[in-house]
């Protein structure tokens, strides 16, 4: 007998109802929420050590500009190449993996929670259904990632003060901290435990645009190829399909990443209150009306760069080791 069974299935529509037969696949440990949470960090874990200098050079690149705009000056603007060679130089190679600690924590909540939410709205909005829509998708993949950035708000939060770091003490500005426990520790001192939740709703909203893009572009292009063409679904699927979803994912998530950042970078009060931006829409405000529109896609480069190969490592990672264990097609 085949690994796929055949199961009756009766679907009630209007007018009616129909008999069909549909394959099921037996049930898998692999195919479950905690394994597939756990083989979706892995991955992310992966992804996030393979292309981290990207998202530092494009951090640093995004704060460009608001210091020099606060005191009314004009800044010389460094491009990617520039900024990445530039912390090369001025503060040496492995500073470009600055905060990347914090941001392997972060996956451990956020990569998990976003895909196994995926997972499990996908599994429910098909239960009785021959497919899965575009609409239905989106809703999947835009709760999943804000539901998923939520949750790991703070590891974020952690992780950006760290990354500018290295840009501050070059300015000659006093430290801020000096690793991820010490960081922690400083906003909680700050503004409370609260204070760890300090640029969440840009962060949520950058999350649920860039899984939009993410998750329901993958999940999508990939059904489209697989039922459109005679290609198996193998690595050639895998790396179309993770290449148009770091390409949307990016292009929807970049403003939100740049006021997100710019939040969460800004210094605050002894009540933990920011001191250049009273929330995410004064942030908007304030960097359209000083800097221009376009400033919203600063590092826009470096951003679609990095999530092109991250969105490719970390879908061929994750759809291998899914293989690996005898899971079934994601």
């Amino acid at each position: 007998m085949s690994s796929l069974e055949v199961k009756k299935d009766v679907n009630e529509v209007s007018g009616g109802g129909r008999t069909s037969m549909r394959p099921v696949r037996p049930a898998h440990y692999a195919d479950s929420f905690w394994c597939t949470y756990a083989i979706s960090v892995a991955a992310a874990c992966v992804a996030e050590t393979a292309t981290y200098p990207l998202d530092l050079t494009k951090t640093r690149l995004q704060i460009q500009g608001e210091a020099a705009s606060a005191a009314g000056k004009q800044t010389a603007y460094r491009g990617m190449l520039a900024t990445a060679m530039g912390i090369v130089k001025e503060e040496g190679f492995f500073k470009l993996f600055r905060g990347l600690s914090p941001a392997l924590y972060r996956h451990i909540v956020y990569s998990g929670v976003r895909i196994g939410t995926f997972d499990y709205m996908r599994k429910k909005f098909v239960h009785n259904s021959d497919s899965m829509t575009l609409g239905k998708s989106a809703i999947a993949g835009v709760s999943a990632g804000a539901l998923a950035q939520f949750l790991a708000s703070p590891a974020d939060l952690v992780k950006v003060h760290v990354q500018m770091e290295g840009k501050r003490r070059l300015m000659g500005l006093e430290p801020r901290v000096h690793s991820a426990a010490h960081a922690f520790k400083e906003i909680v001192k700050r503004g409370g435990i609260f204070g760890l939740w300090k640029g969440s709703i840009p962060n949520v909203q950058r999350a649920a645009f860039v899984n939009l893009g993410d998750l329901t572009t993958y999940d999508t292009v990939k059904r489209y190829i697989l039922t459109n063409t005679g290609l198996p679904d193998d690595h050639v699927v895998h790396i179309m399909s993770s290449i148009c979803a770091g390409l949307v994912a990016a292009m929807l998530g970049t403003p939100a990443d740049v006021i997100k950042t710019r939040v969460m970078n800004q210094p605050t009060d002894d009540l933990g209150r920011g001191l250049l931006y009273k929330g995410s829409v004064d942030c908007f405000q304030q960097t359209v009306k000083k800097e221009g529109f376009f400033a919203l896609y600063k590092g826009f480069l470096p951003c679609w760069i990095r999530m092109a190969p991250w969105s490719l490592t970390f879908w061929l990672s994750f759809e291998q080791i899914r293989i690996f264990l005898g899971a079934g097609g994601w």
